[in-house]
């Protein structure tokens, strides 16, 4: 991996910071936001009562997408540490610095151009916001910005974008939405800065997130979750063989078809690439589980309890359901990202999607949270 292989960057959380006395203000209102998700129970498809039908429709569900949108948004390159940049799609609100700002960031081998994140910029627009869809590093064809990969534990790259934001763009009130695995950035970040959070952070949404790396990579070991695992390797490998295009002296690809797990790319790239001292070095340090506990800013959190490849069951801890500042929203049925329910009486079927926006706009109404 050449020079790289060596490189420590500093991903590794920071000392946790004790908890102090919180406002009773912003936890009304996550009680509030508890009440009112009681009475908006998820109900799935009828055609679609498992986590892997529910998985996979959502990535073939038709969907109205707002394609003039898309291209009146702007292009915005953030540099989150010298010669590393991140391009995102801005949407802005005509009045910028007194409209609240949603940051949206994809999922393993996703973009900003997922489904997920334009279905969900499009409601979040509409509700009033800014919105920021954000690639991680060399996602959305961004291979040459940076020489580095991305992983589960870039929290600093949230932190610089979400400063970058405030002390530049001059925003106030600032959400950041993650998926799968920004979902654990998401948490992991806010856990992280705890109560020092930056008074312009307002909440923190994670749909899915992989909180547990390796849990999350011996899940989708499962003989059931072959078709996902050749999925994400078949990209990743394409990934790796873009990079060394770019970057030869850096990515040796000798040898990467033999890479059959997600596991294996961890322990050769990803490890090396981030600093790590292995793929088990990498998972316990990039994992947001242990430090969800110390969030205390306003979270959601929407995970499946059928999730095929994610486990749901690290999320029962007892450091999470002890923590007032985050409700857990875990329907028996929902998938990995999919949550597509029966009922589109009152909003489209795209359950998780709307929660987020009710839940940012919530929080929104009040200015202290």
């Amino acid at each position: 991996m050449g020079a790289l292989m060596a490189r420590k960057l500093n991903f590794q959380p920071r000392t946790p910071i004790p908890p102090q006395k919180s406002s009773d203000r912003s936890l009304e209102i996550v009680e509030q936001a508890r009440q009112v998700f009681l009475k908006k129970q998820f109900i799935p498809h009828p055609l679609l009562v498992n986590g892997h039908a529910q998985t996979l429709a959502a990535y073939l569900w038709p969907r109205l997408v707002g394609n003039s949108r898309l291209k009146t948004d702007e292009e915005r390159i953030f540099e989150v540490e010298p010669g590393i940049k991140l391009l995102a799609r801005c949407r802005w609100q005509t009045a910028r610095r007194q409209s609240p700002l949603i940051i949206l960031v994809h999922g393993l081998e996703g973009s900003a151009e997922s489904r997920y994140m334009i279905g969900t910029a499009d409601k979040a627009y509409d509700a009033g916001f800014s919105v920021v869809r954000l690639n991680m590093r060399n996602c959305g064809n961004t291979e040459h910005l940076t020489p580095t990969l991305y992983h589960s534990g870039l929290s600093n790259d949230f932190r610089a974008i979400v400063n970058e934001l405030i002390h530049v763009d001059g925003i106030r009130r600032i959400f950041v939405a993650g998926f799968s695995m920004s979902g654990n950035i998401a948490l992991k970040y806010a856990g992280e800065e705890g109560a020092n959070s930056p008074p312009e952070l307002k909440g923190i949404c994670a749909v899915s997130p992989s909180a547990d790396l390796k849990a999350c990579a011996a899940a989708i070991n499962l003989r059931s979750n072959w078709l996902y695992r050749q999925s994400f390797m078949a990209s990743l490998r394409k990934r790796i063989r873009a990079k060394h295009k770019v970057y030869p002296a850096v990515y040796d690809i000798h040898g990467l078809r033999k890479i059959r797990t997600i596991r294996d790319f961890d322990e050769r790239y990803t490890s090396a690439d981030g600093g790590f001292a292995g793929a088990d070095d990498y998972y316990e340090k990039s994992s947001a589980l242990k430090l969800i506990g110390l969030i205390r800013k306003p979270s959601l959190i929407v995970h499946a309890q059928d999730d095929p490849f994610v486990p749901f069951d690290p999320l029962s801890d007892a450091g999470i359901s002890s923590n007032k500042f985050v409700i857990v929203l875990a329907p028996r049925h929902g998938g990995h990202v999919g949550f597509l329910s029966d009922s589109v009486a009152s909003e489209d079927r795209f359950w998780a999607e709307n929660r987020i926006v009710e839940f940012c706009k919530m929080v929104n109404g009040d200015s202290s949270a």
